[in-house]
């Protein structure tokens, strides 16, 4: 993995399956989420030259793509922060496991129909 990695394995690795289970939202839209994911992600590490849509260094990807890159490093970088704070290994596991699920599982409560 390089610094610029973008996830452009995506389609490779998921298949071509379009963005039917995508939430839906504008360019615009997506590229303030990627913004604010970023930051949250920049303020847990040092700060990664990944680019954002209508910036100097703009790569011409989504900034939908941009969302899940930065996604990703920020669950990365989370769980860093979980591993340097448990004070033994059973502490993280609980918290990036069985914790990180129930708060997923409310967050699916929260969004469905």
């Amino acid at each position: 993995m390089t610094d610029l990695d973008h996830g452009d394995d995506f389609d490779a690795w998921c298949g071509d399956i379009g963005s039917a289970a995508a939430v839906r939202r504008g360019e615009e839209e997506w590229a303030t989420v990627a913004g604010y994911v970023r930051h949250a992600a920049n303020k847990l590490g040092p700060a990664l030259p990944l680019c954002l849509p209508g910036e100097p260094q703009e790569c011409g990807r989504s900034a939908q793509q941009h969302v899940l890159a930065w996604g990703a490093v920020l669950k990365a970088r989370a769980q860093d922060v979980i591993d340097q704070a448990a004070p033994a290994p059973g502490y993280a596991a609980f918290a990036g496991g069985t914790l990180y699920q129930r708060h997923r599982a409310f967050l699916g409560d929260r969004t469905s129909p």
